[in-house]
């Protein structure tokens, strides 16, 4: 009989998404100070200076009591003004207003939506397909309730309207929807008329709608400086809209690690609770440090500034993709990332893992598609996945790292 191991008590967790990217690259040579490397599979948006964008932050005090624990669910001076910018930017006018009882922080977005997947109880969870990579692991750590897949088709560019959104929940018997809005992969937003049927249906059938909104100062379409359910909830209290964001993405501050969430005041005490014991809660320091940043002008100047930065990148990528015969079905509205179809490229590159493997050998980082047919769980059988031949590729990083990786990318593709 074979003598247990150390380990023997602790299932297998899979690198996934970034992570797994991250760490093969890595074996291969790959350090983020590299000049040599151009990463366009990170997760996280340059985070210099931009034209226009305020100062960044260059140094963070500490006093006394920051040696002390922050309350679980924030200071409250940050949820204040978490609460005030909601209500500065979607609010005008309306009776019903966020308050500081209607925001919980969290140590980063990951641990926001950890604490929201551990207060779900016995329900149908709705995602959909193709999605972020983490949710996979998120939706698949607890056993309180069943996440239900909802694929959205390339040939109609990932919409999805208000009707098929009411048959699904009815359909399937779906309790709560979680979705990035802007969608990382393929930078598809729901906004506008078509977001407001979404917040009327989910009021209207008691569905819970958890919007993960880290990109949505980065949208590239409409009339709004930045896109948010928040507009559309007619009672803070009662509509069962939750939003999660923080200053990883829209304010470009990914080590920061500071997140909300934003709800109704039931589900936020229950948003804290679970805080207690999965996470304990953010430094204060940090916490105090990102007060500023949420005043409205500050929050604004920024988005413009990324709008105007990260629109003639997006266009850089995707005139770069289209001359190496790599298809963008639906061009990115929002976030920075580009969901390319690599179906026309030379055999042993026509894969997202294939191309994967093969940009490692010139120094450049993209992420499989298949990472984000995600599959809580692995309930689903173990076979050839409908993503296999696309890769996402981010125009996040410099304009000089996205012309070296194209030009790279050019030389390997043609051989």
């Amino acid at each position: 009989m074979a003598n247990p191991t150390a380990d023997t008590a602790f299932r297998p967790v899979p690198k996934t998404g970034v992570i797994y990217v991250m760490t093969e690259a890595a074996k291969a040579g790959y350090r983020p100070d590299n000049p040599n490397w151009a990463n366009l599979g990170q997760g996280a948006p340059e985070t210099g200076e931009l034209p226009g964008a305020p100062h960044r932050v260059d140094a963070i005090s500490i006093r006394t009591e920051d040696h002390e624990y922050a309350p679980v669910d924030g200071l409250p001076e940050l949820k204040e003004a978490v609460a005030a910018l909601y209500n500065s930017r979607y609010r005008q006018g309306k009776k019903s207003q966020y308050t500081a009882e209607n925001v919980s922080i969290s140590p980063g977005g990951r641990a926001a939506l950890t604490r929201l997947c551990a207060t779900l109880g016995r329900s149908n969870v709705g995602h959909f397909l193709p999605d972020y990579t983490a949710y996979e692991e998120l939706l698949g750590s607890f056993g309180t309730f069943v996440s239900i897949p909802i694929s959205l088709s390339p040939d109609r560019q990932y919409a999805f309207s208000a009707a098929q959104l009411q048959d699904e929940i009815l359909d399937r018997g779906l309790t709560a929807i979680l979705m990035s809005n802007p969608c990382n992969p393929t930078g598809r937003i729901v906004h506008g008329a078509r977001l407001e049927g979404w917040v009327r249906t989910a009021r209207d059938l008691g569905c819970t709608l958890i919007l993960d909104e880290f990109y949505s100062h980065y949208t590239y379409v409409g009339d709004a400086l930045t896109v948010s359910a928040a507009a559309m909830v007619e009672d803070v209290d009662t509509d069962p809209v939750v939003i999660v964001d923080g200053l990883t993405k829209n304010w470009r501050y990914p080590g920061w690690r500071v997140s909300w969430t934003v709800g109704p005041k039931s589900i936020i005490e229950k948003v804290a609770s679970a805080g207690s014991f999965l996470d304990g809660g953010c430094a204060r320091p940090l916490q105090r440090a990102a007060v500023p940043l949420l005043d409205r002008s500050v929050a604004d100047a920024e988005a413009r500034a990324i709008q105007a930065s990260f629109r003639h990148k997006r266009q850089l990528l995707l005139d770069g993709l289209d001359k190496l015969g790599v298809q963008v079905d639906a061009p990115p509205q929002g976030g920075f990332y580009a969901w390319g179809d690599l179906s026309r490229l030379p055999e042993g590159l026509n894969t997202g893992m294939g191309l994967f493997r093969k940009a490692l050998d010139v120094g450049v980082i993209v992420v499989p598609g298949e990472f984000f047919d995600i599959n809580p769980g692995h309930r689903r059988p173990d076979r050839p996945g409908r993503y296999q031949q696309f890769a996402r590729f981010s125009f996040g990083p410099s304009e000089d790292t996205l012309t070296r990786a194209l030009e790279r990318l050019g030389t390997l593709i043609s051989g």
